[in-house]
């Protein structure tokens, strides 16, 4: 079973980037994976903006992305750019700490337009993290989703995303499994020597 970690970046407990987790959430959890979802808001302010890695939660929250399998990395788009509290966790993580695991980058905003910042902004910066498998991921716009519902076109958009991403991370968790079984062999060998 695959580990899968989804950050939600959003500020509020409310939101319509909430309601894209939560149904990410849901479908990776059908499919049969190891979900955890960490709503980065809820993490102490002071120490994730000092990168106080001595904070347990902070500390935790690291070593969750260092564990997964898969990276769902959700936000809202704010004048064409990621929220802050996504940059602040992923600013906590070691250089290439997202190599070799799958990422997919989810975003909500209010106008077509913003739809840039998915290109511009989230794409390069996990890139800066690692990430070198990242699934090609999708906007929802604010106008798609009303209540606690995705509209149909949408949610279909976003389930694709989703099993997209569900293929790329058990390919992700058998590569890291390979190179792990390479590294323990080279290990072995050199000691018997």
């Amino acid at each position: 079973m695959s580990s899968v970690l989804v950050i939600s970046g959003s500020p509020s407990p409310v939101s319509r980037t909430g309601i894209v987790v939560q149904r990410v959430d849901a479908l990776l959890r059908e499919a049969g994976h190891d979900v955890r979802t960490l709503h980065v808001r809820r993490l102490p302010t002071l120490s994730l903006l000092t990168e106080d890695l001595r904070d347990p939660e902070i500390g935790d929250a690291v070593a969750s992305v260092l564990r997964a399998d898969g990276i769902v990395v959700a936000s809202p788009v704010y004048r064409a750019a990621h929220s802050g509290l996504v940059k602040a966790l992923l600013d906590l993580l070691p250089k290439k700490a997202l190599r070799g695991r799958a990422v997919l980058p989810l975003a909500t905003g209010g106008s077509q337009g913003f739809l840039v910042a998915m290109d511009y902004a989230l794409t390069p910066l996990l890139a800066g993290k690692g990430a070198d498998a990242v699934v090609r991921g999708e906007f929802v716009l604010d106008a798609d989703i009303t209540g606690n519902v995705i509209a149909p076109n949408a949610r279909q958009a976003v389930d694709d995303a989703v099993d997209r991403f569900a293929r790329a991370v058990e390919e992700a968790r058998h590569r890291r499994g390979r190179a792990s079984a390479g590294r323990r062999a080279a290990t072995s060998g050199a000691r018997c020597r």
